[in-house]
């Protein structure tokens, strides 16, 4: 009888240490999570990230900094093109940047706080906490989620989001449409918690002259110049004069590989604005609107007062009013976007951004 009863306490305890040490379940993990983001200091981040938006797939390396309580710093580079854009926010604002044009533009705005990015650790947690339905797996090393996808994207539907056992770090995330089809994945070869990062990590001069624009594409080059910017700041020239000249080379015209249903383009003529010559496509049907496409030539800080929209490879403004109209700018391969319209809707808007990238010029 004593024999039998030790027994018993035996498998009693060997049950209990294998439910202790066991794997946890999806409520389980969502209250870590929440506790995790809740005393989150820092990390670093890096991965690849794929889009599937336009034509072909584009793929960037992606580089993520974050630092309590509000300060990140987003590398995106297009290794094919060699082109690098940095969103970056400080005390001073949001700034997107384009260190080898040394061209930026400014907001004054609370992102990301605002909008999810699918590469930002806390939007990815807030996806799950939030969503209650949310579906629940396992592998050998990841917890897996399926949520809800809340991005401006109104394409995107759904997401699927793998965590590391351990530490509950991201290792991938798979953003998908209403028909299943993965539009942007991110595969994380790199995360760290409670990075240190120097004091003037998220400084804004220093992210900008911190790059080797030596080392840039012909095409990205710019010029000998120096204008003041909407907000009257000034910036010194460091470029030769043998850049101005190859600066100012015609550049290749782009055309967006997406049109909305209904819509056709009507015409293309070249423009001036202010310095810069540029190109505007015209497009009416079901809606209307306009593309403008310039490559400034000056080093400016532009200062924008609007709503900022994430386009995957970089992030734009929406400036105007909601029921007038309205613009979209943005700058991706030293060409300045600004898309002009009283009826294209934002869904709409963003699509026609999106397929420009991965165009070539022509």
């Amino acid at each position: 009888m004593r024999r039998v009863t030790w027994m018993l306490a035996i498998v009693m305890c060997v049950a209990l240490v294998a439910a202790g040490c066991g794997t946890k379940n999806a409520e389980q993990v969502v209250k870590d999570l929440d506790h995790v983001v809740g005393k989150l200091d820092s990390y670093q981040g890096a991965g690849k990230m794929t889009l599937q938006t336009g034509q072909q797939a584009q793929e960037y390396n992606v580089e993520v900094w974050y630092q309590n309580p509000h300060y990140y710093r987003i590398a995106l580079t297009n290794e094919a093109k060699d082109i690098t854009q940095i969103v970056l926010r400080n005390d001073e604002g949001v700034f997107v940047l384009t260190p080898h044009l040394n061209k930026m533009f400014r907001f004054q705005s609370d992102w990301p706080e605002n909008s999810g990015q699918v590469y930002l650790y806390q939007s990815l947690v807030q996806s799950i906490v939030m969503d209650n339905e949310r579906q629940f797996a396992q592998e050998k090393d990841a917890y897996v989620f399926d949520v809800a996808a809340n991005y401006q994207n109104g394409l995107l539907a759904r997401q699927k989001i793998w965590l590391n056992k351990k530490d509950y770090a991201p290792k991938q995330v798979q953003v998908s449409d209403e028909n299943n089809n993965v539009m942007v994945s991110v595969q994380f070869s790199q995360f760290e918690f409670g990075k240190k990062f120097d004091k003037d990590s998220f400084d804004m001069q220093r992210n900008m002259t911190s790059w080797n624009i030596e080392s840039m594409p012909t095409t990205a080059k710019v010029g000998d110049a120096t204008k003041q910017g909407s907000t009257g700041t000034t910036l010194q020239p460091t470029a030769t004069s043998d850049k101005a000249a190859a600066a100012k080379q015609s550049f290749g015209i782009v055309e967006p590989s997406y049109v909305p249903k209904g819509v056709k383009k009507q015409d293309m003529k070249e423009v001036k604005l202010g310095e810069d010559k540029g190109i505007l496509f015209r497009y009416s049907g079901a809606y209307n609107y306009t593309l403008v496409e310039t490559m400034p030539q000056a080093k400016t800080v532009t200062s924008l007062a609007g709503d900022i929209v994430d386009l995957g490879y970089t992030l734009g403004v929406v400036t105007g009013e909601e029921k007038g109209l309205r613009t979209l700018t943005w700058t991706y391969d030293g060409i300045e976007y600004r898309l002009s319209t009283g009826d294209l809707p934002d869904t709409e808007m963003i699509q026609v951004a999106q397929s420009v990238q991965g165009q070539i010029g022509k």
